[in-house]
């Protein structure tokens, strides 16, 4: 941008009614700090308001669990599954607040990749099909995830009303700003999305518009649940914690069917995420992800994440239409980014150490928020 011209990504939006000071939002990282009962704890809020005080226009949490039956996935992840886990919230949002930003709930069930969850012993997933890959070692796994239980239908709408009740009480009780539907990174709803774990043969398999129907199905319920009080969004990629290089099998065909259904379920945004955000999404390809999304769904504010902390690349992608930039390891090396990039100041590397051996949140991050 010329010197004289501040940076799109330090211009204001406004997403549906939530006001934005910037196009910069931190994206969701999972840090396992809450209590055992999934309890945010005054480490989280530290850890949340250091990103608002930094300049961050929107925060988007971590997963949060949605029930008390099949949907947590780690030991130590906060929930919403209750009016007690929903008020502990409050502690965060009103520190978020009071320092000029705004904060959405991240609802997250975790299905067949669950490997901590207090509420039960099994998983469940669309198919009996043991996912690829091993639990991950800083969330607490190890070895291989459990074979899951093929839902039911009843299981189905158990996980539905799940979204849809937590939904409520994270706008009604806990004071998020808006709420984000974790359809990625092969949980549970990505698990029904994608063709190897979902082999149902019922109407949530077979054809990828079949697949989406669960997706679609929960966007419209949580909507219908919250009438207006908050923008309703949906997270998506290609790319799982356990299978990084997934792809969609119909590439560009798969991409116009998804974002166009989730369009005309009413999506109030569609956060898209892929390890570098900006490269084609397929073979053959020159569209990204993000600009696919922005194609079939034109209407819908677009949130796009992934290797985005070099600014060039961020600013290209809000020139070719996307809303708001997410951010992770920018952001944790970054706490301030906006306020550095407003000054013209360098950003610091990020520091994997930050993340092992156990990803939770720790002293030196904080120290980075003083």
């Amino acid at each position: 941008m010329p010197a004289d011209q501040p940076s799109p990504i330090l211009t204001p939006l406004d997403m549906h009614g939530v006001l934005l000071a910037n196009r910069l939002a931190v994206a969701p990282m999972t840090r396992v700090t809450a209590t055992p009962e999934g309890l945010p704890t005054g480490r989280m809020v530290e850890y949340y308001r250091g990103f608002a005080e930094g300049g961050f226009g929107l925060l988007i949490s971590e997963g949060i669990y949605p029930d008390h039956a099949y949907s947590q996935g780690y030991l130590n992840q906060p929930g919403l599954a209750d009016d007690e886990q929903a008020g502990a919230w409050q502690a965060v949002t009103s520190a978020v607040h009071a320092s000029g930003a705004k904060i959405v709930a991240q609802l997250m069930h975790a299905g067949a990749l669950s490997q901590g969850n207090r509420h039960r012993d099994e998983s469940v997933g669309p198919s009996a099909i043991q996912p690829k890959g091993q639990q991950l070692a800083f969330y607490y796994g190890e070895g291989p995830y459990k074979v899951p239980m093929a839902m039911t239908e009843a299981q189905i709408e158990e996980a539905i009303e799940g979204f849809v009740a937590s939904a409520k009480r994270a706008v009604g009780v806990a004071g998020f700003d808006a709420v984000e539907i974790h359809g990625a990174n092969g949980y549970l709803l990505d698990q029904f999305l994608t063709e190897y774990s979902n082999q149902r043969t019922d109407r949530w398999g077979g054809s990828v518009a079949n697949r989406v129907s669960l997706l679609v199905e929960t966007v419209r319920r949580v909507k219908h649940a919250i009438h207006g009080a908050a923008p309703v969004g949906i997270r998506i990629s290609q790319g799982k914690v356990n299978d990084f290089h997934a792809k969609w099998m119909g590439g560009e065909v798969d991409a116009a069917i998804i974002f166009s259904a989730l369009a005309d379920a009413g999506v109030d945004f569609i956060h898209v995420t892929e390890f570098e955000a900006w490269r084609p999404a397929f073979e053959g390809g020159v569209d990204s992800l993000a600009a696919l999304a922005k194609t079939y769904a034109p209407n819908v504010p677009i949130i796009a994440n992934g290797s985005l902390h070099d600014l060039d690349r961020a600013e290209e992608l809000l020139r070719a239409g996307v809303d708001v930039i997410a951010m992770g390891r920018g952001a944790l090396a970054n706490p301030n980014m906006p306020a550095l990039l407003a000054a013209g100041h360098a950003l610091r590397p990020f520091d994997s150490a930050i993340l092992g051996p156990i990803a939770d949140i720790k002293d030196s991050e904080l120290a980075l928020r003083r």
